[in-house]
């Protein structure tokens, strides 16, 4: 049996998982009932979580375009990357450079799967098993280091997943090793849930996740800004997902008429 069937043999499909549940909200097909089910939990109190989600990837893409425009930065370390969906990270890194560097790395065999399926048809990419909890060992991956040089300046992607981490993850000390290790002229980009708004609301959605084997922490504003010290925050600064250098489909960020909470946080940083 290979690494990745034997990964994959010890999964219980009856219980949801993140991963897969934001697939669903992206109306992605690699989902099951259970997965189903908790997202339909989380939309009858936070109804507005799936428009959000497509937000948190049209940021991503935005983030990507921007930071490609402004930098020669040929690598793309992209940590707790989800399941495939439209418009993944070297999709759109290789419409600008076809020869640019992109890691992908998430601690979901799940994920994983799916991932290394969708590389085999694309060239310097690769995707490995790590957690963020442990960023030294997850840069010290040999297939990382093989395709990404560290002392050379590195884009790294956290999008939607810092919030996993609970505070006694240590996700500021996870952060700074995640920094001392990027090259002068590297950027961060990161979004996090949040409650500015609605805090009820958003916490009764993110208690769904206790029963998909996953734990959401919503952070501050201050809190989330933290995570960028060290770095440069390019212009406009932390703000939420509509704000960061809106084009027109994010300008028009509602939900049924009403303009949707601040339940995300976004922003992108450069190493001094």
């Amino acid at each position: 049996m290979s690494d990745e069937a034997s990964e994959l043999s010890g999964i219980d499909v009856t219980v949801p998982n993140a991963a897969r549940m934001y697939n669903y909200y992206l109306g992605g097909k690699d989902n099951f009932a259970a997965d189903r089910a908790a997202a339909e939990q989380v939309f009858k109190v936070a109804p507005e979580t799936r428009e959000l989600a497509r937000q948190n990837r049209a940021f991503l893409r935005r983030a990507l375009r921007h930071v490609m425009a402004e930098s020669g930065v040929r690598q793309f370390l992209d940590i707790g990357t989800g399941l495939p969906t439209e418009g993944n990270v070297h999709e759109i890194v290789h419409t600008r450079h076809p020869r640019a560097a992109v890691a992908y790395v998430d601690n979901d065999p799940v994920v994983l799967a799916h991932a290394r399926a969708i590389l085999t048809r694309s060239p310097n990419t690769v995707a490995v098993r790590g957690d963020l909890r442990r960023p030294l060992e997850l840069l010290g991956d040999p297939e990382l280091r093989r395709l990404i040089d560290m002392s050379q300046p590195v884009v790294v992607l956290l999008v939607s997943v810092l919030h996993f981490l609970t505070e006694d993850d240590k996700p500021g000390a996870v952060i700074a090793q995640l920094r001392e290790s990027m090259a002068p002229g590297s950027y961060l980009i990161l979004s996090h849930v949040t409650a500015a708004e609605r805090a009820q609301n958003a916490q009764q959605g993110a208690d769904v996740y206790r029963n998909a084997n996953a734990s959401i922490t919503l952070r501050s504003r201050q809190q989330i800004e933290e995570y960028f010290d060290g770095f440069d925050l390019l212009s406009p600064g932390l703000v939420k997902l509509s704000e960061w250098r809106p084009d027109e489909d994010a300008m028009f960020a509602t939900y049924r008429g009403r303009e949707l909470p601040t339940w995300f946080y976004c922003g992108v940083g450069r190493l001094k």
